[in-house]
């Protein structure tokens, strides 16, 4: 709004056609802030300062204006009206992907063993990208991705067949509660039989070869039981971490053959043939050397890839494709992609891989590899158990809003690094401490039996004036989060807003005090505010705790 009216000024008094940029200075310079005039100043062969001085008078003459003045070399800094302030905190978000398809993979961990913590934190960074796409108006279609077919199903099935022992009612007997952990438990049984023992290893890497055509009766019936198990507890596991559920569950099985096809079909054009194998000469895009199909003919994990771009293109025609994984396969990522853009040139630049960091505990490292992992079961556990000891009731809701925040208040690509006890705090930059500072302030409308109602003459104190000021950046916080795709814009702004209201109430009586409609009105504002905020990270806010 106040780039455009700037932007009109200089329109008048000099014929020219520019956009103005505004910053946000420190509350002592000002609401907002420019250096147009020493960006002009070449180009008018005037001295900055008294351009400065020209466009600062026009802006006096505005109503919604509250203050200008010009500093230094002749930068302008402005503030508003409180009126016009108050009016700023119900500006619309302007959103850029109108009319744009976007597919997510907002969860991708394979079956057959137990989700861990870095599957939960690629889970919640890939929901909460979702939900950014979405507010800035596309259509957001979020699907899955698992891996029901290769080696890691080999070693599952190495250990399960080994339990029935001929009988598939021991497998079916398991009960549901711990189907998850047996499922860990089979896996890391298996993976450990594969790297100690030859005649092991041998046999898992038959069963692996009959996850693509199974050879008995017996290894289909479990299969078939132990992947519903495994999606039955992926589904419930994600939905307990707050995101929304997927519209579309792809699997391996419907990628391998044709990412095979892709591959030779676009041989040589793409790829090459290497002692057997097909290979793409990724060192030459920024990745590596990479095998797309084995010297047997059989897909690996860059054919499948290939093949479920055809198969996303095709169900959903996705303008955006995201794909969020760990940072080990960001190379991996980056020759698959340069890859389909030589075979897709139309597709080029549609999909996008985000590469997350590590989560680190006490323990270190997560791994799946062997099995050592921690389960995402223990984790909600431990936030239970934590959330509970300082007092608080610890729900589905409360559990994943600590857990959500204590992974996307970090920036995407660096490391995540808590201790459970400080990530449930009710002091300090946490989940549970903006869940709490929602509720606090619902507790105080509650209270009120006043009608809350805005002036339309405001005039605040230094405290009410600060609240409000940091109300209206709300927009500033969302549209940086949307643009660099990056929600720990929104965890910090949500801090240090919930951190001025405690400063205003400290100085600001509301129930009973002649201002109190009006302070209920900013109260609520704030209230609004950080449920919107929190709501894009996927966290609900409580009414109480």
């Amino acid at each position: 709004m106040y780039s455009k009216l700037l932007s009109q000024i200089i329109k008048d008094q000099y014929d020219l056609d520019l956009v103005v940029p505004l910053s946000r200075p420190d509350a002592e310079f000002g609401d907002y802030a420019t250096n147009i005039a020493l960006q002009l100043a070449g180009r008018l062969k005037l001295p900055p300062r008294d351009i400065a001085s020209t466009i600062a008078d026009k802006l006096r003459a505005e109503a919604l204006v509250g203050d200008v003045s010009v500093a230094g070399p002749g930068f302008i800094n402005l503030t508003l009206s409180d009126a016009a302030l108050l009016e700023e905190t119900d500006q619309p978000v302007q959103p850029s992907r109108l009319d744009k398809t976007v597919v997510a993979e907002t969860n991708n961990p394979n079956p057959f063993k137990a989700m861990h913590i870095g599957h939960a934190y690629n889970s919640i960074v890939a929901d909460t990208i979702a939900r950014l796409v979405e507010i800035d108006g596309a259509k957001v279609y979020r699907v899955s991705y698992h891996g029901d077919i290769g080696l890691h199903v080999g070693k599952s099935m190495y250990s399960l067949l080994k339990y029935a022992d001929g009988d598939f009612d021991k497998i079916a007997a398991i009960p549901t509660e711990k189907q998850n952990s047996f499922m860990s438990r089979m896996y890391a049984e298996g993976s450990s039989a594969y790297k100690t023992d030859e005649s092991s290893k041998n046999e898992i890497t038959e069963l692996a070869e009959q996850s693509f055509e199974p050879k008995s009766a017996l290894y289909t019936r479990i299969y078939e039981l132990c992947k519903t198990w495994s999606f039955n507890a992926i589904d419930e596991t994600v939905a307990r971490l707050g995101n929304l559920p997927t519209v579309y569950r792809f699997l391996e099985s419907e990628t391998d053959a044709r990412g095979v096809d892709v591959v030779k079909r676009n041989t040589p054009a793409v790829f090459q043939n290497s002692d057997g194998a097909w290979i793409f000469k990724g060192s030459q895009h920024g990745a590596f050397d990479n095998a797309f199909v084995s010297s047997k003919g059989r897909g690996l994990y860059a054919a499948r890839d290939l093949g479920l771009m055809l198969l996303k293109n095709e169900q959903f025609h996705p303008d955006e494709s995201y794909i969020i994984t760990a940072e080990e396969q960001r190379d991996y990522f980056k020759g698959v992609i340069a890859a389909a853009g030589m075979i897709w040139p139309d597709q080029k630049g549609k999909t996008t891989n985000i590469s997350t960091g590590t989560v680190k505990l006490s323990t270190g490292k997560m791994s799946s590899r062997e099995g050592d992992v921690v389960e995402i079961a223990w984790l909600f556990d431990q936030f239970a158990a934590a959330i509970k000891a300082r007092g608080g009731q610890p729900d589905t809701a409360i559990v994943a809003g600590a857990m959500r925040y204590q992974f996307l208040k970090v920036k995407i690509g660096s490391d995540v690094v808590f201790d459970i006890d400080e990530a449930v705090s009710l002091n300090g930059n946490t989940g549970s401490y903006l869940q709490y500072a929602h509720a606090r302030a619902s507790s105080i409308l509650n209270k009120s039996t006043q009608e809350i109602a805005a002036t339309t003459e405001p005039k605040f104190n230094k405290s009410e004036r600060s609240l409000v000021r940091k109300i209206s950046q709300y927009n500033d916080a969302l549209a940086v989060s949307i643009n660099d795709l990056s929600p720990h814009h929104m965890c910090t702004y949500l801090y240090e807003l919930a951190q001025e209201f405690n400063r205003f109430y400290e100085k600001n009586q509301v129930i009973g005090d002649d201002q109190e409609a009006a302070r209920l009105y900013i109260v609520k504002l704030y209230a609004d505010t950080l449920q919107k905020g929190l709501s894009v990270l996927g966290i609900e806010p409580p009414g109480s705790m």
